[in-house]
């Protein structure tokens, strides 16, 4: 097997994905390095070459892929070619969706070498209840690159089969979670629904700071904000990524939710990175 350039392709509306895969493709330090971001729009794809190390970084919402970016992959497909599947969750659980990844790219005839779960940053972070607040930091990053380098070693001068490199990525070390926050966390989750305190469809506007520049519609990545109407977001469109909340320069828009008290609460001790090659 001889790999000779890099393909990225993530999907990153608050950019943690994005940074970890640029991370990654830093420390493959392949010249040739093409990228395909999901965030915004479908990509047409061409097979991908088996000379091709194609890096898929995604974000978990709720504990599995964004469907909005597997839909954006629909036409994603190879025979035989190497691919990394890393995903990014926020300090909580990535539950099933490595695995997710990890059979859709199979799916689409791609051999997973290597994976990995990355912290970011969670959605619903705030200044008042941050979650893994400013991850992936420095350090991240650097564990992110030297991902990358040891990826480039297992590829590098290889004379097998792509098949014969392919990891099982059940067998990645789960993060250490302490039971106790877990199962206050579950129980107060519980009761919140039990109570009838749903999740909000979508963030809420101070329309007296909003002054409609507009920061909010070229960030949405699935238009539910529309131009000279930005107080208001289509619920049907919003997947709560929250990065028109994140991008508003006026601290006009918020996601007020009780979820995010908990999540800052029960998670405050900060999980480690995970890979397997």
């Amino acid at each position: 097997m001889s790999v000779t350039n890099v393909h990225l392709i993530y999907f990153s509306p608050t950019h943690t994905s994005r940074y970890v895969g640029e991370a990654i493709v830093r420390g493959i330090g392949l010249e040739e390095v093409k990228v395909s971001d999901l965030t915004y729009t479908s990509v047409d794809f061409s097979e991908i070459a088996t000379d091709t190390l194609t890096v898929v970084v995604l974000p978990v919402y709720a504990g599995h892929l964004p469907q909005l970016a597997v839909l954006r992959m629909a036409s994603l497909h190879a025979t035989g070619a190497p691919a990394v599947a890393v995903v990014v969750y926020g300090n909580r659980a990535y539950e099933k969706s490595l695995a997710e990844l990890d059979v859709f790219l199979s799916g689409k005839g791609f051999g997973v070498i290597a994976a990995g779960t990355f912290v970011g940053e969670h959605s619903y972070s705030t200044v008042s209840y941050p979650i893994a607040s400013g991850r992936p930091n420095k350090n991240d990053l650097e564990e992110a690159t030297d991902f990358g380098r040891r990826i480039r070693q297992k590829v590098e001068n290889v004379a097998i089969a792509v098949s014969s490199l392919v990891v099982d990525v059940s067998r990645i070390r789960r993060p250490s979670q302490p039971l106790l926050p877990l199962l206050r966390f579950i129980y107060e989750v519980a009761r919140l629904r039990k109570n009838g305190n749903p999740m909000p469809a979508t963030p809420c506007v101070d329309e007296s700071l909003c002054n409609h520049c507009g920061r909010c519609v070229m960030t949405c990545p699935n238009g539910a904000i529309m131009k000279g109407d930005e107080c208001h977001t289509i619920p049907d469109r919003c997947i709560r990524c929250c990065a028109c909340v994140k991008g508003c320069p006026q601290k006009a828009r918020s996601f007020e939710t009780p979820f995010a008290v908990l999540l800052s609460k029960y998670f405050k001790r900060q999980k480690h990175n995970r890979v397997i090659l």
